[in-house]
């Protein structure tokens, strides 16, 4: 559920993050909006919370695409990274999603990205092998770049706001006194500093103020995303490590290429997601040739962060940092993507009992379906689920009688699991967010009867 307050301050503030210089990507702001708009239409329209991920995944997939033009990327990134499996279902409203943003962004901006100015240039074999070792310190800048903000952020979670804005403020703005060109992350900046041939020195010093930058405004909480950061430190980064190779090939003509594998190895590392870290590496250089090249550094960054510095995506870090569950049992895993209104039973009966009619015989009037007892007092209105006893024994009470609970319609199958597990029996019933009146009926039975056909 996203909060439209938060929607808010990440438009307001995001816009004067990245006018005011800090080192934070645009895709924050825009991928967070997108996924609100998304969010707030499926709830509008009362759509059960299993579409309401989906829909918050695609806004997440137009936002990315919109914000890089890059809708195959925003797709791989939504499913391998947000949503975190790989279903059919769920790749075609994602796609159609990323279609749009990448539409729209086309009709108001042309069909250009930012980092058309990259021409990558086949690498030689030889070379091939020294990417091993590109990646490999790509692989260990990225998990110190994790390590940093998490340890910043921990440190500072205690820390109001305001403080933690204006400490990033002021440290950000004395080094963009002393270097500009570390302000900000605009691609365009990086063009014209690629094209000017820097000295080693100075793009050594450059991508060590963003690095630190980039950490102190992620690290407290700045409004932005950390892709675009990512990115632009790992161009940087790139073309330090080409730096060696000047000694024995001539260099000049892969400045850009070597760029451009920076940044998939710096996606690769920091993100743990290989796949969008390779499409988004196809998708901006438009080159058949940059494939394998990638892959190597992509699959040797994202090795050693993974394996040798134990490494984990920096999302979820954030999320262990503050206690957020992102991981299910495999049970819940299944429910969760299934809506109460698939396997409740709406032929349902509601009695209330009166003088004139007692309950007894208005249940044996029931012909078919469940029934449910209304039972009205001051306080409150209650529902229990009742059926004849086909028991013999004279003495015994001729109803059954179960206390139900109601979710909304919105529910997933999962919150009828966490109601019913304990017991292994009952059932629960479905109600309308505007209307508390029982319309749908789901028993244990089919519950488990559920569980078992999707599971098996």
């Amino acid at each position: 559920h996203i909060p439209f307050v938060t929607t808010i301050n990440q438009f307001v503030g995001g816009v004067l993050a990245l006018a005011a210089g800090f080192v934070v990507g645009r895709e924050g702001p825009s991928v967070h909006i997108a996924a609100a708009g998304s969010h707030f239409l499926g709830s509008w329209m009362r759509l059960p919370f299993n579409s309401l991920r989906i829909l918050t995944g695609c806004g997440i997939a137009a936002g990315i695409a919109a914000a890089f033009n890059t809708p195959f990327a925003a797709v791989i990134f939504v499913m391998e990274v947000v949503l975190r499996e790989y279903k059919v279902h769920l790749f075609v409203p994602v796609m159609l999603a990323a279609a749009c943003g990448t539409v729209l962004t086309h009709a108001v901006f042309g069909t250009t990205n930012e980092l058309t100015f990259i021409n990558f240039q086949a690498i030689e074999p030889l070379l091939l092998i020294y990417l091993i070792f590109f990646g490999f310190c790509i692989g260990l800048l990225g998990s110190l770049f994790n390590q940093q903000i998490i340890w910043l952020l921990g440190k500072t979670q205690h820390v109001k706001m305001y403080m933690r804005f204006m400490i990033a403020a002021l440290v950000t703005g004395s080094v963009g006194y002393l270097m500009p060109n570390a302000l900000g992350t605009e691609f365009i900046n990086l063009r014209i500093l690629f094209e000017s041939d820097p000295a080693f020195n100075y793009l050594l010093g450059l991508f060590a103020l963003k690095f630190i930058l980039a950490i102190v405004a992620l690290g407290l909480g700045i409004p932005g995303g950390i892709i675009g950061a990512v990115m632009t430190i790992g161009m940087l980064v790139g073309v330090i490590l080409l730096q060696p190779l000047s000694g024995f090939t001539p260099t000049e003509h892969l400045t850009t290429s070597f760029a451009l594998l920076g940044l998939a190895g710096m996606l690769s590392s920091v993100l743990l997601a290989p796949m969008a870290a390779l499409s988004a590496t196809m998708e901006l250089s438009a080159s058949p040739e940059s494939v394998m090249p990638a892959i190597i550094v992509i699959v040797s960054a994202y090795v050693t962060a993974k394996q040798l510095c134990k490494n984990q995506s920096i999302f979820i870090q954030q999320l262990n940092l503050q206690g957020l569950k992102y991981t299910t049992s495999s049970i819940r895993d299944v429910l969760q993507k299934t809506g109460v209104l698939a396997v409740m039973r709406s032929d349902v009966t509601i009695l209330a009992e009166s003088n004139e009619q007692p309950l007894l015989q208005q249940l044996q009037n029931v012909s078919s379906g469940l029934a449910l007892h209304k039972i009205s007092n001051i306080l409150e209105t209650t529902f229990e689920l009742v059926e004849l006893n086909k028991n013999l024994n004279q003495s015994a009470d001729p109803i059954l009688r179960y206390k139900i609970m109601g979710v909304s319609q919105q529910s997933t199958m999962a919150e009828v699991y966490e109601i019913l597990h304990k017991q292994r029996q009952g059932a629960i019933y479905v109600y309308d967010v505007n209307d508390d009146e029982p319309f749908g009926v789901i028993t244990w039975t089919m519950l488990y009867n559920y569980l078992f056909q999707e599971q098996h």
